[in-house]
């Protein structure tokens, strides 16, 4: 019948092709430690005036967010400064995941994650199970949340998400 669901899609992962790809690292690896593999992505929150990003840090092991912040945009500086604080305040891990969204491929991001000792692995294009792990926190903030609520402000949904994810951490 050619009948289609239309909504408004934001693209969060937008390659530069001047940057290093790098493998995917966790096909077929079984992670046991906490620490040991953490997964990041953007995801947006279409507000009621426009749109935010939504950043998180998530250990695979244990599936606890390791730390979460929104912007009005999807700026390498933003990115590398939540990676920086999330180190600081857990250490790095061994492998962080990400796709090949220009923000993780930048020289910042994986300068930050190199000066770590940390090993970098991407996505393939088009592989949303590679990134599973936070793939599927996405599904759950937003259908749990973000769907549920009306934000109207930045500052709403920053009060909103934290008590979300301090929920969400503490089951």
């Amino acid at each position: 019948m050619g009948i289609a669901i239309s909504y408004p899609q934001k693209r969060t992962s937008i390659p530069d092709k001047e940057h290093e790809i790098y493998p995917y690292l966790l096909r077929n690896r079984i992670i046991e430690r906490i620490n040991e593999v953490w997964q990041t992505d953007i995801t947006y929150v279409k507000m009621k005036q426009g749109w935010m990003y939504l950043m998180a840090i998530i250990d695979v092991k244990s599936r606890y967010v390791l730390n979460w912040s929104i912007s009005n945009t999807m700026d390498k500086r933003w990115c590398c400064e939540v990676l920086r604080d999330t180190i600081e305040r857990h250490g790095a891990p061994k492998i962080c995941n990400t796709d090949q969204g220009k923000q993780f491929t930048s020289l910042d991001f994986t300068g930050v994650l190199k000066k770590h000792g940390t090993r970098i692995s991407m996505n393939g294009v088009g592989r949303a199970t590679d990134n599973a792990v936070i793939e599927r926190l996405w599904r759950s903030v937003k259908y749990e949340d973000i769907y549920r609520n009306v934000y109207e402000t930045g500052v709403d949904l920053y009060a909103g998400l934290t008590k979300y994810f301090d929920n969400y951490n503490s089951t």
